[in-house]
């Protein structure tokens, strides 16, 4: 299973600010929400799951900074 680049996912840079990764957070959350896609609900359950996933890892600065280093909120630098 490869790593995911949250920063991709959000559509942001690596010094983005904690205010950025929000703001790119809740519009993508409102564009995916499966509720807002009844014709797609299954593709955007998934990528509404995978942008959560890469905000709870970005919006923590310890778990940030660990998957800078690693590539993963893990703490596995493996995986």
């Amino acid at each position: 299973m490869a790593n995911k680049d949250y920063y991709q996912i959000l559509g942001i840079n690596k010094d983005a600010s904690q205010d950025e990764i929000k703001k790119a957070f809740r519009k993508l959350a409102l564009q995916y929400h499966p509720d807002a896609n009844p014709n797609n609900k299954e593709e955007a359950e998934k990528k509404f799951k995978e942008i959560n996933e890469a905000y709870q890892t970005l919006s923590d600065e310890g778990k940030r900074k660990q998957y800078d280093m690693f590539g993963s909120s893990s703490g596995n630098p493996f995986g």
